[in-house]
């Protein structure tokens, strides 16, 4: 599977929120960095956030209108629409992935918090 190709049926799997294959996308060194925030490293790290996110907003639907590979990278501009306190919230994110030896090592999402606090009633 080409990293191109790993990335879009990642980003679908979110649609069903199964944790367990979301997080067998990772290597064991795998960083994710919601870039507004700390940075989680290691497999198990990120399953539990992602186990705490899914947890308090349900499954996500990740629209991925743009997206781009060169190599092991892969970049995709969506929008990721997901409820918080039964607000729909429609959030902009630009992702960058980079994949080794058919995993996903590294995903780095830039987006505006605005809108999470704002749904959540912080904003």
């Amino acid at each position: 599977m080409t990293p191109d190709t790993l990335v879009t049926e990642f980003c679908k799997e979110w649609a069903d929120a199964d944790i367990a294959k979301i997080v067998d996308y990772f290597t064991d060194d795998i960083v994710y960095h919601n870039i507004p925030m700390e940075p989680v490293v290691g497999r198990e790290a990120v399953r539990t956030f992602i186990e705490q996110f899914v947890g308090a907003f349900g499954n996500i639907d990740f629209q991925t209108k743009r997206q781009v590979s060169g190599g092991d990278v892969v970049m995709n501009e969506r929008i990721d629409v997901f409820s918080i306190n039964g607000a729909e919230v429609a959030l902009p994110v630009m992702g960058v992935f980079e994949v080794r030896d058919g995993k996903i090592s590294a995903w780095r999402d830039y987006f505006d918090m605005a809108p999470i606090t704002a749904a959540a009633g912080q904003g």
